[in-house]
């Protein structure tokens, strides 16, 4: 089982997003996959198409760690009523939900032990291939949380001065919590969100970002694509949207989770 932290330290590149095209990727793939929505936001819920105050949610589990079970308090995504009923016998995409008390541990002062919560949740978990914990876009409480339980962080970043800057502050952040707290933790890479191809300005950042990330920049970029905000309010995978629109979209997404994820996995 993959445990992968979504995460960015500068808010507004589409993380979120990221995490719920993977979560498509890995439906229409046949991966295992549970989603851990930790952002106080939590918009990944509303995305998986599941009700906010639909199960015990993932701030009150972080409280009760020690005796809490997670698997007793995922909720089944929405988006499986949108396969054919010959998939919906084998698919899993379960959520943990959720909600504005996560914030009760999102702070810069956040104890060791506390760090420790989540995982002690996902220890001995199983049924999964792949878990994507969605974190909040700040080094607080919640993103160490998600990073000492993770094996991978994926960073995403969208091609202007102050997400490079972000992401390379990012990336020492992470090696410097590995160091100390999280041995395991390693980065699986840089995803590019929201390029447009007629931007010098995205052309130049795009180059800067090949010159310092080398072999951590993921491809395929993801361009940016006037439906997808349209698909995240509808709470629809992009790989079920009607319409030629996103296809594109959905084959990179493909792309990044058979990078990702490995191959005994992944479905045909």
């Amino acid at each position: 089982m993959q445990i992968l932290s979504v995460s960015s330290l500068k808010g507004g590149v589409g993380k979120t997003s990221v995490t719920m095209g993977l979560a498509s990727a890995a439906l229409h793939r046949g991966v295992k996959t549970l989603v851990i929505d930790l952002d106080p936001h939590a918009d990944a819920t509303t995305g998986l198409s599941v009700a906010r105050g639909t199960g015990r949610e993932a701030g009150q589990l972080l409280k009760e760690s020690r005796r809490a079970k997670i698997s007793d308090h995922v909720v089944r995504s929405g988006w499986l009523d949108l396969l054919d009923p010959e998939k919906q016998k084998t698919a899993v995409l379960d959520v943990v939900v959720g909600s504005a008390l996560s914030a009760t541990f999102d702070r810069p002062d956040i104890r060791p032990r506390d760090m420790k919560r989540l995982k002690s949740l996902v220890d001995g978990l199983s049924g999964y291939d792949l878990v994507l914990v969605d974190c909040p876009p700040s080094l607080s409480g919640l993103t160490r949380i998600a990073w000492a339980a993770s094996h991978q962080v994926l960073l995403v970043a969208e091609p202007s001065l102050f997400s490079v800057a972000g992401t390379e502050r990012t990336m020492r952040a992470i090696r410097m919590f590995s160091n100390e707290f999280a041995p395991q933790l390693t980065q699986a890479g840089v995803v590019v969100n929201r390029a447009r191809a007629d931007s010098a300005e995205h052309e130049y950042r795009l180059l800067e970002m090949e010159r310092l990330y080398a072999d951590k920049l993921m491809l395929p970029v993801l361009e940016e694509n006037p439906h997808w905000q349209q698909i995240q309010g509808a709470a629809y995978p992009v790989h079920q949207w009607p319409g030629d629109q996103v296809r594109d979209m959905a084959k990179s997404f493909d792309e990044l989770i058979k990078q990702l994820v490995p191959a005994k996995n992944l479905g045909s």
